[in-house]
Formats: structure tokens, sequence, C-alpha cells
């Protein structure tokens, strides 16, 4: 009995000693759970390899600290509920579709500017910018929640339908084109004559396959992946649209990092992103990008003087949107946005 008694205060002693301590080996692993919208294959599409590499990062510069726990393919729900699952502290982070994000920030409408950008390099520019940080610090202000940085969803945007080429606004008259819902991404339609039709992500392949919509707008290695070249004839390489996803963290999980902990995933976070952009132009370059689109589709890019009459009928229209929805504000952060460009293009 006494030994067992002498063996037990030992016990305890050592305990209180290790707890006063700080020792790692009671210490309370944290854990991430990182929701994306994508297969959890680093070499399938940008988010997984965003996914892989900031978990990556983060366990090793924690030394196992952090765990980070990814939840690919939308599996945690819709994308505009999961966002609502990061604000509660549910999940501790998201990287998230501008329609799905625009459910808690609507004013990420700003960004959709139809023919804005020069080039895609001028995105990184923009985005990693002063003009990113002013976003990031808005939408903090407003949700609450903590941006760590805007990632590449595989592009520009371009459009596919079955029905014909498209070289002209006037070409896209009355084709009905899936949008996310968004009030921008309609208007940019309407504005070239088509119809804009809401169709959820999961169902896009099977409205197209029958004809419930004639055609999508999303970057080259989304449409590969989603295999839309089964069910669509023609690709124009318009490049009108760049919608980046937006990486959030819950911010009462954020405030309780470490000073050193936020060092570790703002460096982990920004380096997933770049390794996110590289694997998207990787794709598009590759015999899983254009290349095999085609193959099975007819491709047509836009000349420069092409592309000036699309932006001609569809800028004036998205800009008034802004200014009646958001108002003063909505109307200065575009003008920031497309100040931005400018100075990137420069």
């Amino acid at each position: 009995m006494k030994t067992t008694l002498r063996i037990l205060s030992i016990f305890l002693a050592v305990t209180a000693v290790c707890l006063m301590a700080g020792s790692p080996a009671l210490a309370v692993t944290k854990v991430i759970k990182l929701h994306h919208l994508n297969k959890d294959d680093p070499f399938d599409n940008p988010t997984g390899a965003m996914a892989t590499v900031f978990k990556s990062l983060v366990e090793a510069g924690t030394n196992g600290g952090i765990q980070v726990q990814t939840f690919p393919n939308g599996q945690l729900g819709k994308d505009a509920e999961v966002v609502q699952q990061v604000k509660s502290g549910v999940i501790q982070a998201g990287i998230h579709s501008v329609g799905g994000f625009a459910s808690v920030y609507p004013m990420m409408g700003v960004i959709d500017i139809p023919f804005a950008f020069p080039n895609i390099s001028a995105t990184y520019a923009v985005f990693d910018g002063p003009f990113g940080q002013k976003l990031a610090a808005d939408i903090e202000k407003k949700t609450g929640l903590h941006v760590v940085g805007f990632g590449d969803s595989g592009g520009f945007f371009h459009f596919t339908n079955s029905k014909r080429a498209i070289k002209s606004p006037e070409d896209m008259e009355g084709l009905k084109i899936r949008t996310m819902g968004l009030d921008t991404h309609k208007t940019i339609i309407s504005s070239l004559g088509g119809q804009p039709a809401a169709i959820a992500w999961t169902e896009v392949y099977t409205a197209l396959q029958t004809g419930v919509a004639d055609g999508q707008m999303n970057p080259v290695p989304i449409i590969v992946f989603a295999k839309f070249d089964e069910v669509q004839k023609y690709l124009t390489l318009s490049g009108h649209l760049f919608a980046p996803y937006v990486w959030v963290f819950n911010p009462d999980f954020w405030n309780g990092l470490t000073d050193e902990e936020k060092r570790v995933i703002e460096y982990a976070a920004q380096s997933a992103i770049v390794a996110g952009r590289g694997l998207g132009r990787v794709i598009e370059a590759s015999d899983r990008g254009l290349a095999v689109l085609m193959k099975e589709m007819q491709v047509n890019a836009l000349t420069a003087e092409e592309k000036m009459k699309f932006r001609e009928a569809a800028m004036p229209a998205v800009k008034k949107l802004i200014v009646d929805k958001f108002g003063a504000e909505g109307e200065e952060m575009m003008k920031a946005f497309l100040d931005a460009i400018e100075e990137a293009s420069k």
C-alpha cells in the first residue's frame, strides 16, 4: 500500500512539473478541419494541391502541434452552408468559391468586371497586393472571418456550348448559359444576349447533357475534370472572368493561435496558393488541359478586336449593377479593383 502511494505521489509530482513547464508530451494538439470543393489529390486540381501543401507545411512547421484534416469534394455540404460552419466554429477553415462566399459577403461581386484582366499574371499581382489586402480587411470587418489569401480556381473562365462557335456577342443570342447564380454573372450573360441559368454545380453535367442548359463558363482545368467535353461541342477561349477561391479561418480559432502558429499558417497558405496556381497552369498546358479538349471540341480563341466587342457590351452593364446594388461603397471598391489591374498591367 505504501509503495503504491509513493508511486502515485511521484507520478503526480512529475505531472505537475510537466504542466508548469509546458511539456510537449502533455501539450494538446490543435486541429484544423479544412473544407475544399475538389478531389484531395495534389496533381488533380488547384485546391487539391493547396490543401496537400498546406497540411504538410503546417504539420511540419509546428512539429505536429497543429494537425490538418482535409474534407474534399464538398463532403461537409454546399459551399454556402460550409461558410456558415466556419463562422460558427464547427470547422476551422475553408477554401470557398466566390459563389459560396457571396452568401456571407455579397460584395464579392465587385471583382466580377468582365474582360478586365489583360493576362493571368495580373490576377496574382492584384490579389496578392494592396487591393487583396483591402478586400481581405473589408471581408474581416463585415464577416469576422480571417482571410489568409485568394487562390486560383483554375484560371480564366471561358465559354462552352453545344450549339455554335462564339466569335461575337451576336453568337450568344438566345443561348442558355449556366452560372453560379450571382447577379454579376447573370448580368454578364444577359448583356451579351444570352439567357443565364442558375444551376447547382452537382447538376451541371446532366443539365448540359439533356439540354436544360446550352452552355456554361469555367476555367479549362474544371471543364476537363468535369468532362464537359462529352456534352459540349464548342469552346471559346474568352478569358472573360477570373473568380478566385477565398481562403478563410474561424476568427476565434485564429485569435487563439500563438504568433508563431499564425506565422507558420500564413506562410503555409501562401505557399499552397502558389502551388495551386502553378498546377492550374500546368494542367492547362498539358494533355489534361487544352490538348485533350482540342481533340474533342471545336476551339477558338477570341482576337483582341473580338474581345473588345464583348467588353464593350458587358462591362458597362456589370459596373452599373455594382453601383446600383452596393452604392458608393461598392463603387469605391470597384475603382480600387480596376486601378489595381491598371497598375499590374504596366
